[in-house]
């Protein structure tokens, strides 16, 4: 953890371990006199209480920044506010109901600067302060993450890692996961995966296949049968994708799949 007190960032790893959060969220404590707090986590009540008392340990709550809108990791925000009597500290975040101010790409916040990276999530962000990225669920400490369908979901979140690699980076602070100490072979790695199973989605459309469970079958069959759902989304993105592209051969069976949401 040498390089988190090198650079002034606290962590407090939430106890909902599990197959989608890993060994449980991570809420990130970024300076001091005041703190920022990325992604509260989940609303328990042990877990609102050890990041409170971090954050009074560090001279007061500045702000909270919101990766996106999962339970997960905003369900403690309130229980938060609440717990350390800040009442007009903002809350910022792209798209989450809860926020008092929507960011944009690019725009800053306290120590932090927004950075678009949908895919995970339509209304995903990560955050920069110095050479630190805090990445929720786009990038996280172990494995890979589910694509959701969206339009052009796959293609940004693409975009988004090449985007992230170009960036002089010293650590990635992930939303579920230990501490990523090399970011560029971590994205490198994260963008080849995507690739890979782009490449072994065409192979298996080639050989005929054409059902979903005969495609996550070929495509993904390193998944464990609990993450099949996850990967099912995944999929789903994969087949928009393509088919965007001008690459899905017809016959496809996408029945059951989450499909983009203007089709909906």
């Amino acid at each position: 953890m040498r390089p988190l007190a090198e650079l002034d960032i606290g962590l407090v790893r939430a106890d909902n371990p599990g197959p989608f959060t890993l060994e449980g969220t991570n809420t990130w404590l970024i300076g001091r006199g005041p703190c920022w707090v990325v992604d509260p986590g989940p609303a328990l009540p042990a877990h609102v209480g050890r990041v409170a008392a971090d954050v009074v340990a560090r001279g007061g709550l500045g702000g909270i920044a919101i990766t996106h809108g999962h339970d997960d990791h905003v369900g403690a925000v309130q229980a938060l506010l609440a717990a350390v009597v800040a009442t007009d500290v903002p809350v910022v975040a792209a798209r989450w109901e809860g926020a008092t101010r929507m960011l944009a790409d690019g725009e800053r916040v306290g120590p932090l600067l927004a950075l678009a990276t949908p895919g995970h999530a339509p209304d995903h962000l990560a955050y920069l302060a110095g050479r630190a990225l805090f990445s929720g669920d786009a990038v996280l400490g172990r494995g890979s993450v589910y694509i959701a369908p969206d339009p052009g979901a796959l293609c940004g979140y693409l975009e988004a890692l090449e985007r992230l690699e170009a960036i002089d980076l010293a650590v990635i602070c992930p939303g579920h996961g230990p501490l990523v100490v090399e970011p560029a072979t971590k994205l490198a790695e994260y963008r080849a995966h995507r690739l890979e199973r782009e490449r072994r989605l065409l192979e298996a459309l080639d050989e005929g296949l054409r059902t979903t469970d005969e495609l996550l079958d070929r495509a993904w069959s390193d998944a464990p049968a609990v993450l099949r759902p996850a990967s099912a989304i995944t999929l789903a993105a994969h087949l928009d994708k393509l088919e965007g592209e001008g690459r899905l051969p017809t016959g496809v069976d996408r029945s059951g799949l989450p499909r983009l949401l203007r089709q909906v």
